[in-house]
Order: structure tokens, then C-alpha cells, then sequence
């Protein structure tokens, strides 16, 4: 390690930007790039993970930090002066999606990653000044869990209404690169930042050793990719929504978005169908339109206090970060929005316990045990929220079946019965199902 860097130090100077930013929200910030000095980048190289998969070039984050000194400084004085830094291409991949396809994966080189994180700490603190409440992805400070709350909130004080569930086609693979530029210098006009940014746009994708560069969309991969997205975003919708749609709405009406996650809630439904005629022009205008078959507006009204409603009276359901919202009684007999996990998300994650028995069933139990309590404990700290406690006994329930399915397949002697299968959890438990995120509910 270089040894000269403090996260207090880098916290100061992220503080000064943000008080600048603060203080001049109307501002063209021009000299932003000065911040970025060896320190800086030790604090970004800190941050960034050594043990992701490697770039077009092989090398892994413990061989950069060999030479960590050198290697900073040569990479600062390359990425000011311009010209002699050049951003490499970015190595794809594929990984399986739950219906069977391929979701292609970038992968930068680790110094990449590193400057980008750099950029993005600067970035980060002037957006952080602008960006507006309804925003929860990709944010320090904020998560989906609270934009989940967000929702739950608005849904209930308006009794349901309307729900416009928005999906933007192919978001990431369509961001316009001259629009996004242009929008960056509304508020910043470093010469060195919007190089990098320029560079990173135009780095392309490598793949089978065929380097393609793609007209639109952001860095895959990119540490700086979702600041990217967020910032573009932020002029499409969030900004003209709080300051254009909701002063003409007859009623109340709030946006969620993460990410390029994004659900309406209205009050009345002449405004919902208002806006989801005009969107797809507002999308238009920045090179983006909506998913034809995924786009839908939901009527979401809470059905009557003291009857069942006929079926074609229901309200419907809507699916947002994982969780289908759907009404039903509270214990006090009380209609309230509840959720729980969707669907596809369910089968997903039962897919991959299958896959990881199957893959390890010749391991130590121990070490089974381990690997997948951790994994169970990481599924209960997302969807463990209250209402949803069903799915998660169910998950249970089944990744129990499964590791005996799998431990009985050992050997051709291996069978276990239930009788050695609790014996085996007695002594070597699964985490039980748990609310992690306990809301109260009336």
C-alpha cells in the first residue's frame, strides 16, 4: 500500500465539492479534476473489490497493488494529460437469466475500475446535491428497501389508486451518448472529467477477441455506470415530473424510481391516463421508449371495507424490485398493501440452491451447511420484510428437501429418510425464516 491516503482526509475534500455544489445548485462547476491526486486514487483503488473477475488484460487486483505507488502515479498522469490515457475495451461475458437466455456482463480491467471510482467519487458529490427524493437506486445512503417503504406509504395514503408500472425498453444498452454529454455539461465542464466520461462511452466491447463499439448506451459493467444512468435519468423523468406533471395533476401522485425501476402511484385515474399517454413523446425526446408489453397501468383501488368484491371488481397486482403488492388483511381485518416475493425471483432462487447442491453434494456437510446458510441468510435480508413470511418458509421448506435430495444421491448406498435428515439439521441447523425489515401495519 502507498500508505499516504486517509479516508478522513479524501471525506473532507468529498465534503468541500458538495458544499460547493450545494451552495451554486444553478452553477457550471469547471474545475473539479484538481480534487483527483495519488491520495484520491488510493482511497478509489481501497474501495474497489480485488477479487472480481479480470479485464481484457488478465491482471487480477492483488497483482495491481504490487506495485501500488508507481502504478497511481503513472495512471494520474495519463488520465490528466488526456491523450495518453486510453480507455480499454471491456471484456463480455454471459451469465444464465431465469427463462433460460443469456444477460450479457461486462468487465473492465482493474485500473479502469479503480479511475472510474475516482471519477465517480467527484461525480457523486455534486449529484448527490441535485438529485431529487423519488431517486433510491445506486445511491449512497439509500436503498431499495426504502423505496419499497416509499411505495407502500403512497399507495396506502391514496388508498391504491392508480399504479403505472413503467419499463424502459432495453434502458442501459440505449443511453445516447451525445445527450448524455450534453446533460453532464449542464452542471459540469472539467475538461478532464468529460474526456474520461468520453473515453469510457467509446471504449467498446470485447468479445471471442472482436472488439465492437456500440453507438449508445452506458460502460458495461462500469463502476461509473449507474452514476451515469441516474444522472440521464434524472433530466428525463425525475426532474420533469416533480416540476412539469405533478403541478397539473387534479390529484396527488408520486413517482418511485430505481434505477431504471420505475412505478407511478395516482390518485385519480384521469391523471394516470394522462401521463401515460404523454411519456412515451417525453422518452422519445432523449432516444428511449418504453417496453410495449411490460408498460401497464394498473387500477389498484382497495376493495370495499365489509365485502369480498366479484372477481372483475379485484384490484390487480404490480411487481416492483422483486415484490408483487397486492391488498389483504391485516390481523386487525384492516385492507392494507402487502407484498411478497415475486414469482419469478422465488423460482430463481430455488434454482440456484438446486444448482449449488447438486455442484457440492460430494463436500463436507460442514461445509455445505455453511455455504448455505449464508446464502439463505442473504435471501432473508432482501425479501424478509413483513408480510412475505409465507415465501420464505416455503423457500426453506424446499432448500430443506433439496439438500437431502441431493445428500442421498452421495452414493448408490446414500440414501437419507426424514428420521437422518433431522438428525443431520439438529446438528448442522439452516437459518430459520426471519423479518428483517418489521414495518408496523394497522
Amino acid at each position: 500500500m502507498v500508505g499516504r491516503s486517509s479516508p478522513k482526509s479524501i471525506s473532507t475534500k468529498i465534503q468541500r465539492i458538495a458544499k460547493l455544489a450545494k451552495d451554486m445548485p444553478e452553477a457550471v462547476l469547471t474545475t473539479l479534476a484538481h480534487h483527483i491526486d495519488v491520495e484520491w486514487l488510493e482511497e478509489a483503488y481501497r474501495l474497489t473489490r480485488k477479487d472480481g473477475a479480470v479485464g481484457v488484460d488478465g491482471e487480477t487486483g492483488k497483482e495491481y497493488g504490487e506495485n501500488l505507488a508507481i502504478r497511481l502515479e503513472s495512471l494520474l498522469n495519463r488520465a490528466k494529460l488526456g491523450d495518453l490515457y486510453r480507455a480499454p475495451p471491456v471484456r463480455r461475458v454471459y451469465i444464465p437469466k431465469s427463462d433460460g437466455g443469456q444477460r450479457p456482463l461486462g468487465i473492465p480491467t482493474f485500473e479502469d475500475k479503480v479511475l472510474q471510482r475516482a471519477v465517480k467519487m467527484v461525480l457523486d458529490a455534486v449529484y448527490e446535491q441535485d438529485f431529487l427524493d423519488c431517486s433510491y437506486g445506486f445511491r449512497p445512503g439509500r436503498s431499495p428497501h426504502q423505496a419499497l417503504q416509499v411505495l407502500w406509504e403512497s399507495a396506502m395514503a391514496m388508498q391504491g389508486g392508480w399504479i403505472l408500472d413503467l419499463d424502459i425498453k432495453s434502458f442501459f444498452d440505449s443511453v445516447d451518448h451525445k445527450l448524455l454529454q450534453e446533460i453532464i455539461r449542464e452542471r459540469v465542464r472539467d475538461g478532464v472529467l468529460l474526456r474520461l466520461i468520453g473515453k469510457w462511452l467509446k471504449a467498446g466491447v470485447m468479445e471471442e477477441g472482436v472488439v465492437y463499439q456500440p453507438e449508445k448506451g452506458t460502460p458495461q459493467g462500469g463502476v461509473i455506470s449507474p452514476l451515469l444512468a441516474n444522472i440521464y435519468l434524472h433530466t428525463v423523468l425525475d426532474v420533469w415530473f416533480e416540476k412539469q406533471v405533478k403541478p397539473r395533476m387534479g390529484g396527488r401522485a408520486e413517482m418511485i424510481r430505481f434505477a431504471d425501476d420505475v412505478v407511478i402511484v395516482f390518485e385519480n385515474e384521469v391523471d394516470a391516463r394522462r401521463v401515460m399517454e404523454v411519456i412515451p413523446k417525453r422518452l422519445q425526446r432523449y432516444n428511449l421508449e418504453l417496453h410495449p408489453e411490460k408498460t401497464r397501468l394498473v387500477r389498484f383501488g382497495r376493495p370495499p371495507r365489509n365485502r369480498k368484491p366479484p372477481k372483475d371488481e379485484r384490484p390487480d397486482t404490480f411487481d416492483f424490485l422483486g415484490f408483487t403488492h397486492y391488498w389483504g388483511r391485516s390481523r386487525k381485518g384492516n385492507w392494507v398493501v402487502k407484498r411478497k416475493t415475486r414469482k419469478s425471483r422465488l423460482t430463481r432462487s430455488l434454482q440456484k440452491f438446486r444448482d449449488h447442491c447438486r455442484k457440492h453434494r460430494h463436500a463436507p456437510v460442514r461445509e455445505q451447511r455453511g455455504q448455505m446458510a449464508a446464502k439463505l441468510r442473504g435471501h432473508y435480508s432482501y425479501f424478509g420484510i413483513t408480510g412475505n413470511y409465507r415465501a420464505l418458509a416455503r423457500l426453506y421448506s424446499e432448500v430443506t428437501r433439496t439438500w437431502k435430495k441431493w445428500l442421498s444421491r452421495r452414493s448408490w448406498h446414500a440414501y437419507i429418510n426424514w428420521e437422518q435428515m433431522e438428525r443431520i439439521l439438529r446438528r448442522w441447523p439452516l437459518p430459520r425464516p426471519r423479518i428483517v425489515h418489521s414495518y408496523v401495519r394497522t
